[in-house]
């Protein structure tokens, strides 16, 4: 494999040949491979993406005036890979549509149940796809082409990819789908094979190293915001009223801490990046009594890895991640204890959204982003990248590659100025503060 541009933070592409194929269309809007786009990063973006790099050099996504693949003889895969989000089903349309329309690949593929579907004991047949078949998919959540969690053995992967003739793979997953998709093309390389590989990273939690946003995370926090002023509502309405919403977030606090921002209504926020205590005069239980007994109601949002030192399970998940603790049970059950003994009145409304904030449809934001993700999959793919994902950094829609957004998961930066505005609009201090 030949490498482009690198720097401290390496930013090169791999390519699995020269491309000699000259475009059809015209070459206007082409981009040129030998002028990197340079990004000036300001120390909150930086603190953001995980890096310490002032300016860094990207290559930019969008078609190429070369092509590697001819068209006519390419056939393409996509396999959706890991939870629900928002915007699975656009990535699929935009993909087919562009691959369809734009370049006229005659097959396209996909792979159904995730990695499983490549493992022949399963059993699984492909779907076969075009803009036919996929015209109306935007319009739902979930993922048309099924999804699984599982390992699956790499070398049954290639080889079902050598068996149907694949020329690119497009997986559309979350961190353990993308580091999947890097053994992939390492076992691409190791046995010569032409076979592109192109990554659309997605994770509803919005924790994937260097990307600022990931598809579907607007929608998520249009949502968890509608939760939230449920919540609100309920609390208000009793005297000592407690709403408690818990959002997703395993890692990262991301959409937690979003909806807090837009919602302003919020009076605690937990997120895994910040422990807190529960006992004590400065633990959580002493902080919402205070807050009870001064305004008469309050508001909770908890992201669902926030507080797991409280919860201990002792059980590990198929890839070894710990599996979480339900704080939000852990923590009704201690506000109640906590509250009976002082002898004062308490009202709960739990509300967990989790599983309607996944599967809805994306909202208009998400699918113009998703649109543009499926499009520069494909121009990447055609051009004979591989190893790579595409992704928005700053406002520019670059190439990353999987070396990059594997190396570790993103975490809300606690010490930033956008935490710091989102607890300001909780003044969560005042009352763990106040003695």
């Amino acid at each position: 494999m030949t490498e482009s541009h690198s720097h401290q933070y390496d930013t090169g592409i791999s390519h699995i040949g020269i491309p000699k194929i000259v475009a059809d269309d015209t070459p206007s809007n082409k981009i040129d491979d030998s002028n990197p786009l340079t990004l000036v990063m300001t120390s909150e973006e930086l603190s953001n993406l995980g890096t310490d790099v002032l300016s860094m050099e990207f290559e930019k996504a969008g078609p190429r005036a070369k092509l590697y693949f001819d068209p006519s003889k390419t056939t393409c895969g996509i396999v959706t890979c890991g939870g629900l989000c928002p915007g699975i089903n656009d990535v699929i349309r935009s993909i087919v549509l562009t691959a369809h329309h734009h370049y006229s690949v005659p097959t396209i593929i996909g792979i159904r149940n995730g990695l499983r579907g490549f493992i022949p004991d399963y059993g699984y047949d492909v779907m076969k796809l075009s803009p036919k078949s996929v015209s109306g998919i935007h319009q739902f959540g979930g993922t048309i082409l099924g999804t699984s969690r599982d390992r699956q053995d790499v070398g049954q992967i290639v080889d079902s990819l050598e068996q149907m003739n694949l020329n690119v793979l497009f997986i559309i997953g979350g961190f353990g789908a993308m580091r999947a998709a890097k053994a992939i093309v390492d076992e691409i390389d190791k046995r010569g094979k032409k076979i592109s590989v192109i990554g659309v990273p997605k994770t509803i939690d919005n924790d994937i190293n260097f990307i600022a946003r990931t598809f579907g995370f607007e929608t998520a926090v249009e949502k968890a915001t509608e939760a939230i002023r449920s919540a609100h509502v309920e609390a208000l309405s009793v005297n000592n009223g407690v709403g408690l919403v818990k959002l997703m977030g395993r890692e990262a606090g991301f959409i937690a801490a979003e909806a807090t921002l837009a919602t302003s209504e919020v009076n605690f926020l937990l997120v895994p990046e910040q422990r807190f205590e529960l006992e004590g005069e400065h633990g959580l239980l002493m902080a919402l009594e205070r807050r009870l007994l001064e305004k008469k109601h309050a508001l909770i949002v908890i992201a669902e890895g926030a507080g797991q030192e409280h919860v201990d399970t002792g059980n590990s998940d198929i890839f070894g991640n710990p599996e979480l603790g339900d704080i939000g049970g852990t923590l009704i059950r201690r506000f109640k204890s906590h509250f009976k003994k002082r002898n004062l009145e308490l009202y709960m409304k739990y509300i967990d959204p989790s599983y309607i904030v996944r599967s809805i449809p994306a909202n208009a934001g998400d699918r113009v982003y998703c649109s543009f993700l499926g499009q520069h999959a494909v121009h990447a793919a055609m051009a004979g990248k591989t190893g790579m994902v595409v992704a928005q950094v700053k406002s520019s829609m670059v190439h990353l590659p999987l070396e990059l957004i594997t190396d570790k998961r993103r975490t809300l930066n606690t010490r930033s100025d956008y935490f710091n505005a989102v607890m300001e609009t909780t003044d969560q201090g005042h009352y763990f503060k106040k003695a």
